[in-house]
């Protein structure tokens, strides 16, 4: 098959991590991690300060950037199974749509128009399982949802083991003592060198840095002392170097296969970081919260001839933006299926940078987490707006609201609401909109009358 040039359809490389909260790497300003691989990737392309995660936690997430659209038009708005109903006198949850169905179109099957080979490898969790291993419903598997490859993904939420042996029905096991990283790696780069004569794309989505904590001895030694603001858990800043190291192996074989001047590299984050391992701070909270800490994610983009290097883009953009790029990249245009995000090539390519939104059409970000998180140590979790540097929160449990200038309060310290009612209803009127839009799965009263 003759390549068609990088510039009609580049490869796409889709890197997302589990559970990494917006500072655990170097390069956004975490000085007890050393991840040099990603610090030069982002030195080679743009780096994101505003990237949002479409849900606190995962499963919503990786819908959203399947399909392009929210968790709340889905109505896959926590992570799978959804257990978490309280035995007490607060709200229930939303009804929870236990899967992604086969009516979604995902970004695999219309970038299949395009003839791109596609490869997915690592964690699925959209589906629930059927069979030993954590193995799902043939059609609901990547490759019932148009992958040609499937390395890895199952029902899981986290790996049993991240060495080998792996018990995880779509990945054999590997010589005993395999870490699952280095695997997914070693297998991204047999795709790619099989699939290097047409376009393709690959959906390398790690399970670090979920639990179980595991980590290399060599690694797990090296942050020993590394304790204090930064980390909660030495075991994590493990891990993430640990993923790093991968990532470094799969960028240098991009260069060897003579690859990487023709891909499209885009690193995130499936939502914030986990408190017990990671430490949030600045932002207010960690995931399973709609507050920053939950849903602001790391994400750097590095597609060489468009990407001007070592930039910053400070727009704010959300998983659901993923799908619609990914569409232009590859030369396709939108379907008749609703969308809610919006392509960010402008913004990859500076068009409009002093333009309000970077040159993207929207004024506002939405987010809808009708539900308690798997610790159940929240309230429950309400919707946000986020418009022009404010955010609104709804709380579902009362109805309360709280706004916040995160220009100002990146924190989320001081809830104006009080100070700023017109601001406050207008923003809660155009999520009140949105939520009907949507059709959004709304929380149900208390068991208990």
């Amino acid at each position: 098959m003759v390549k068609v040039s990088a510039a009609q359809k580049p490869n796409i490389l889709f890197i997302m991590a589990d559970d990494l909260g917006w500072m655990d790497l170097a390069c956004q300003g975490n000085k007890l991690l050393d991840t040099p691989h990603l610090d030069r990737l982002a030195k080679q392309g743009m780096r994101f300060t505003r990237a949002y995660a479409a849900a606190p936690v995962c499963s919503p997430t990786r819908c959203a950037v399947l399909t392009g659209q929210a968790p709340a038009r889905i109505g896959l708005t926590t992570h799978l199974p959804g257990m978490y109903f309280p035995k007490d006198n607060r709200p229930q949850p939303a009804k929870l749509t236990g899967k992604l169905g086969t009516e979604y179109v995902t970004i695999a099957e219309r970038l299949r128009e395009a003839d791109y080979a596609n490869a997915f490898l690592g964690k699925w969790h959209i589906a629930p399982g059927v069979a030993r291993g954590g193995r799902v419903a043939k059609e609901l598997s990547p490759t019932g949802q148009g992958f040609d490859v499937n390395i890895g993904g199952t029902s899981y939420g986290g790996p049993p083991s991240f060495f080998s042996p792996y018990r995880n029905a779509e990945l054999s096991d590997g010589p005993k003592g395999e870490y699952l990283p280095d695997r997914l790696v070693d297998e991204s780069i047999k795709f790619i060198r099989a699939k290097k004569d047409q376009p393709w794309m690959t959906h390398l989505w790690f399970y670090t840095v979920h639990w179980p904590m595991q980590a290399p001895e060599a690694l797990l030694k090296k942050y020993a002392d590394r304790k204090g603001p930064g980390l909660n858990d030495t075991r994590y800043g493990a891990m993430i170097e640990a993923m790093d190291a991968a990532i470094g192996r799969l960028l240098k074989a991009l260069d060897d296969l003579g690859e990487a001047k023709e891909t499209l590299i885009i690193f995130t984050s499936d939502n914030g970081g986990f408190a017990g391992v990671s430490d949030c701070r600045p932002l207010r909270e960690s995931k399973g919260h709609l507050y920053e800490g939950g849903i602001r994610v790391p994400m750097i983009v590095r597609w060489p001839g468009q990407v001007r290097a070592g930039t910053t883009c400070i727009w704010p953009v959300v998983s659901m933006d993923f799908f619609p790029t990914f569409l232009e990249v590859a030369g396709l245009k939108p379907g008749g299926k609703p969308l809610d995000g919006e392509s960010i090539v402008p913004l990859l390519k500076q068009q409009a940078i002093f333009t309000g939104g970077g040159g993207l059409k929207r004024d506002e970000i939405f987010f809808h987490y009708p539900n308690y998180a798997w610790h159940m140590g929240n309230r429950l979790a309400g919707a946000v707006v986020a418009s022009n540097g404010w955010k609104l929160i709804r709380n579902y449990d009362d109805n309360s609201l709280e706004l916040y200038n995160l220009a100002a309060d990146l924190s989320e310290t001081e809830n104006r609401a009080k100070e700023k009612p017109q601001l406050a209803k207008l923003l809660n009127d155009k999520l009140t909109r949105w939520l009907k839009e949507t059709s959004a799965p709304m929380p149900r009263p208390s068991l208990i009358k």
